[in-house]
């Protein structure tokens, strides 16, 4: 099911996030995981903050990492991933 352009994702609560030589470790305490992420990944996850739409993260990420092309398709397979592996919730602008 494709995310909502509108959409505001957010991170879970309690995340560890730490640089490793290869990129970064995340881990959930609520689920007792622990997730290898590159930069690009670790930069969407951090990006979730509730109030930030799926639709503005392709721009941030090129801006980020200078990229000639706003990456759209990657910028979804990414939140799909982290949304299933239950590292952030989606949400909706004005929703509780």
């Amino acid at each position: 099911m494709p995310i909502a352009p509108d959409s505001t994702p957010r991170r879970a609560r309690d995340l560890e996030i730490r640089e490793v030589p290869e990129g970064f470790v995340v881990y959930d305490p609520a689920r007792d995981r622990l997730h290898f992420l590159n930069g690009s990944a670790t930069f969407v996850l951090e990006c979730c903050d509730g109030a930030t739409r799926v639709d503005e993260l392709p721009g941030m990420l090129a801006a980020g990492f200078r990229l000639d092309a706003d990456p759209v398709a990657e910028v979804d397979s990414c939140l799909a991933r982290l949304l299933d592996e239950g590292l952030v919730a989606i949400g909706h602008p004005g929703a509780a």
